[in-house]
């Protein structure tokens, strides 16, 4: 799964938090949040524990799946 940077960090302005307050929130690593921030591929958990730190719905800061031709 890949978190769209520009929802995420939206999610983040919304919730008042930069990354370090992200990052205590989820209670993940700060490598594993700058893979998250960073577009890398990471686990549905993952990406859920960011999302539930936020307060908002996993699906508001997944990247758009893109269709191959």
């Amino acid at each position: 799964m890949l978190a769209d940077r520009k929802k995420l960090e939206i999610a983040m302005a919304r919730a008042c938090m930069n990354t370090e307050d992200l990052q205590k929130a989820a209670n993940m690593p700060r490598p594993t949040l700058n893979n998250i921030i960073t577009g890398r591929n990471i686990r549905p958990g993952t990406i859920g524990k960011a999302a539930k730190a936020l307060q908002v719905d996993v699906t508001e800061i997944l990247a758009e799946e893109k269709e191959d031709c």
